[in-house]
C-alpha cells in the first residue's frame, strides 16, 4: 500500500525481552509475528497506555508495521486492559489481528524504553498530564511520535510543545496527532461540499453571536468500546490529569473547523484570536463514579471536587468563540455520564455559506446516526441549489459511488451508503494509515504542522480564558 522507503526513520533491531517483560499473545501469533517482522519498517513501542485509545490504533495489522510491539509502562490496571483490548483483536473471529506485545513494567519504564529503543515510533494515549513530557523525551532520542489528543492541556506546557516541534525539525522525526474524525463521512463530505459555490456560496465571516461555523460534541462517561463497557481509569475524572474539556475533545472540533474553512492552508497564531470560553462541571454520584472505573470510593486526590451532597464535579464541559483570519468559529464539549437507550456520542456541525447551510446532526430523527443536510439560505433560489448539489454529487459520487440526494422540508439531505460509515473506531487505523504515509515520504506537511501548533494555541488560550 505504502512506500517500503522511509527515509525519516532510524531503523533499529528489535530489543529482547527484559526484566519484568511478558507477552499477551499466542503460539500462532507469534509466529505470524516472526515472519512479517522480517520485512516490517516501522517498529511501534507504546509508552505509558492508559486510555483505550492507544488499543485503537492496533485494531487492525499493517504490512509495514512490525507485528512485535514493544510496550513500557507501570503495572497496573491500565496496563492489563490494553493488553486485554489487544488479545481481544487477535483472537476475534474476522480478521484477527498477529501482535505480540512484549512488556517492561519496571518503575524505570520510561528510562529502559530510550536507553533501549527498540522501535522508532512512540505510541502515546494516556494520562495527558504527562505527555509533553513524554513527547519531549522521545523526541530528544531521536523518535517519532504519534499521539492521542491532546498533547497539551495547561497553558504553561505550550512552550515545551513548541519546543518538541522545532527539535523534531533538527532531528529529522515526526510528531503527529490522531485527529479521527477528519475521516468521519459526513465530516468529509461537508467539507467537499463546502468547495461547491453553486450549491454553498461562500463561507460567511459570521459574529460571536451566530459564528460561521459550530461544532458541538457530547460524550458520554459510560459506554460500550470494542463490545464490551469501558472503564475508565480513575484519573480520566481529574482535569488536572485529563485535561479540561476545553482542552481535550476541543482539540478534535478546533481542527475541524481549520481544516474545513481553510483546506491545506497554515493558520499561524498571530491570525488567531480567542473571544471568550467557559466552562461548567458534570456532577457524578459514588455508584456511577464505580460504574464508569470498577473504583468504590472518590482516591484522594479527586477528594477537592467532591461537592457537599458527596458528588463528584468534574470540569469536562467547556466552549469558546474565536475567529480565524476574520471567520467566527464556535466549539462546544458536553460530557453526561451515559447517552439514553438507542443513543451514544452526537456530533452537531454547521456551515453557513451564502447560498446554503451546510448542517450535520445526529439525533434520535436520525437514529444517532451523523447525517448531512443542505438547507438553503433565506431569499435562494431552492431549484438553483438543488440542480447545484446534484451535479456536484455526481462528481463526489466518482470518489464515493452512490451518494445521492433526498429532499426534506429545509432543502435535502445526503445519503451515505452504509460502506463509508466505517464508525469511530475504525478511523484510528485510518489516521495510522496517514502517519505511516507520512513517514514513507519523510516529511509532514507543512500546513499541517502549523496548524497543529495553532490548534494548540488556540486550546490553550481559551483554557486561560474559561478560568
Amino acid at each position: 500500500m505504502y512506500n517500503s522507503f522511509y527515509s525519516a526513520l532510524l531503523l533499529m533491531p528489535l530489543a529482547v525481552c527484559v526484566a519484568g517483560c511478558s507477552s499477551s499473545s499466542s503460539e500462532r501469533t507469534r509466529a505470524a509475528a516472526d515472519s512479517a517482522s522480517q520485512t516490517a519498517d516501522v517498529r511501534l513501542m507504546t509508552l505509558d497506555p492508559g486510555h483505550f485509545h492507544a488499543a485503537l490504533v492496533q485494531k487492525y495489522d499493517y504490512p509495514q508495521v512490525d507485528s512485535v510491539v514493544h510496550v513500557y509502562a507501570p503495572e497496573g490496571e491500565d496496563l492489563q486492559m490494553h493488553l486485554a483490548r489487544i488479545e481481544q483483536f487477535n483472537t476475534r473471529a474476522e480478521d484477527p489481528t498477529h501482535w505480540v506485545e512484549k512488556v517492561y513494567t519496571g518503575p524505570d519504564f520510561l528510562e529502559q524504553m530510550l536507553k533501549q529503543k527498540p522501535g522508532n515510533v512512540v505510541v502515546l494515549s494516556g494520562n495527558n498530564a504527562k505527555k509533553t513530557d513524554y513527547i519531549n523525551a522521545a523526541v530528544n532520542e531521536g523518535l517519532n511520535v504519534l499521539a492521542d489528543k491532546p498533547m497539551v492541556i495547561q497553558p504553561a506546557d505550550y512552550p515545551r510543545l513548541l519546543d518538541a516541534f522545532r527539535k523534531a525539525d533538527e532531528r529529522g522525526v515526526l510528531i503527529y496527532d490522531i485527529m479521527t474524525e477528519r475521516h468521519e463521512i459526513s465530516t468529509m463530505l461537508q467539507k467537499e461540499l463546502a468547495g461547491f459555490p453553486e450549491v454553498f456560496g461562500e463561507l460567511v465571516k459570521g459574529t460571536p453571536q451566530e459564528p460561521a461555523i459550530s461544532k458541538e460534541s457530547v460524550h458520554h462517561f459510560y459506554k460500550m468500546v470494542a463490545g464490551k463497557p469501558l472503564i475508565r481509569p480513575a484519573w480520566f475524572f481529574d482535569a488536572d490529569q485529563q485535561g479540561a474539556g476545553i482542552v481535550d475533545v476541543s482539540t478534535h472540533l478546533v481542527d475541524l473547523i481549520l481544516w474545513e474553512c481553510f483546506p491545506e492552508q497554515g493558520i499561524d497564531t498571530s491570525e488567531v484570536q480567542v473571544l471568550s470560553a467557559r466552562r461548567w462541571a458534570t456532577e457524578l454520584s459514588p455508584r456511577q463514579f464505580e460504574t464508569a472505573t470498577g473504583v468504590a470510593t472518590f482516591p484522594d486526590f479527586l477528594q477537592p471536587h467532591v461537592n457537599e451532597s458527596g458528588s463528584l464535579s468534574t470540569h469536562a464541559n467547556g466552549e469558546f468563540v474565536f475567529t480565524v483570519r476574520g471567520v467566527h468559529g464556535k466549539v462546544s464539549v458536553i460530557w453526561n455520564f451515559q447517552a439514553p437507550e438507542g443513543a451514544a456520542d452526537t456530533h452537531y456541525s454547521i456551515m453557513r455559506g451564502t447560498k446554503a447551510n451546510l448542517v450535520i446532526r445526529q439525533d434520535q430523527p436520525q437514529n444517532y446516526q451523523p447525517t448531512l443536510y443542505v438547507e438553503p439560505v433565506a431569499g435562494q433560489d431552492r431549484a438553483a441549489i438543488g440542480a447545484a448539489l446534484q451535479q456536484a454529487l455526481a462528481r463526489i459520487g466518482q470518489q464515493y459511488p452512490g451518494v445521492a440526494m433526498a429532499e426534506t422540508p429545509e432543502g435535502w439531505e445526503v445519503k451515505i451508503p452504509d460502506e463509508f460509515k466505517v464508525g469511530h473506531e475504525a478511523h484510528f487505523s485510518q489516521v495510522t494509515e496517514d502517519f505511516l504515509q507520512y513517514l514513507a515520504d519523510g516529511k509532514i506537511p507543512a500546513w499541517e504542522k502549523q496548524n497543529m501548533i495553532t490548534k494548540y494555541y488556540l486550546t490553550t488560550q481559551a483554557y486561560t480564558r474559561s478560568r
